[in-house]
């Protein structure tokens, strides 16, 4: 009995030692076979058998076999459950927590009680969320954080700026998103918006609108005024 706990013991200390070798192995093939693949933040075993992830520039996913002799990029589908294992990391990697968010670089708007709370990413150019906001004032009983969120132009910048340094930007911007009248010209600090745009390259928001509600689910796209309903029920749930 002494014996085979030995044996045991000896061969759990030899897996875990190889681990880091094998991790050693492929972050230094990689590095030397293709120099202009970035610096890798990370290597793990991905749920295929012989097959790792590796991560880079934060949430970026690529698959290796144990010695980075083969490099894959594409998502890996678990057919049994018919999920996408890499957007499911994908989005886990770039997920933003509600209560982490900057609120103080947002502008909120108030509507009924207000005791529901959502957080929306938006360009001041964007034709679909122009949609978007026209199909949220059915919704009541809400607080939406607005992050001016201006990546389409340089207009863009210029619109979000006119709109942030008003008295009221929660009245200036529904006046150009949902009636198309437009703010007038102003000047002020816009510091904010310079942050909102680093926060949404940290977490990869790349499209208008991206909505995130208080359980943290993200939303990118124009999506209807019920289905802004039942994801704020789930979030409340």
């Amino acid at each position: 009995m002494y014996f085979l706990k030995t044996v045991f013991t000896i061969a759990a200390l030899v897996v875990s030692a190889g681990a880091p070798a094998q991790e050693a192995t492929i972050r230094k093939n990689l590095a030397e076979r293709i120099p202009q693949l970035q610096k890798i933040d990370e290597v793990s075993k991905s749920p295929m058998p012989g097959m790792y992830e590796i991560r880079v520039n934060g949430s970026e996913i690529y698959y290796t076999d144990g010695e980075g002799n083969f490099l894959l990029q594409g998502n890996l589908i678990d057919t049994r459950q018919r999920r996408n294992l890499t957007e499911e990391r994908v989005d886990k990697l770039t997920a933003i927590s509600f209560d982490a968010l900057p609120l103080k670089d947002a502008f909120t708007i108030v509507r009924g009680t207000g005791k529901r709370k959502m957080a929306v990413f938006e360009d001041p150019n964007c034709g679909y969320c122009k949609r978007f906001e026209r199909d949220l004032q059915k919704v009541d009983n809400i607080t939406i954080h607005m992050f001016l969120y201006p990546i389409l132009s340089a207009d863009s910048t210029e619109k979000s700026k006119n709109i942030w340094c008003t008295k009221d930007r929660a009245k200036t911007w529904q006046d150009w998103m949902v009636r198309d009248k437009a703010a007038a010209t102003a000047s002020c600090d816009i510091s904010a918006i310079e942050r909102n745009l680093e926060i949404g390259r940290k977490h990869k928001i790349t499209g208008t609108p991206t909505l995130i509600f208080t359980d943290g689910t993200r939303v990118p796209g124009a999506i209807t005024a019920a289905q802004v309903e039942k994801y704020l029920t789930d979030a409340k749930n």
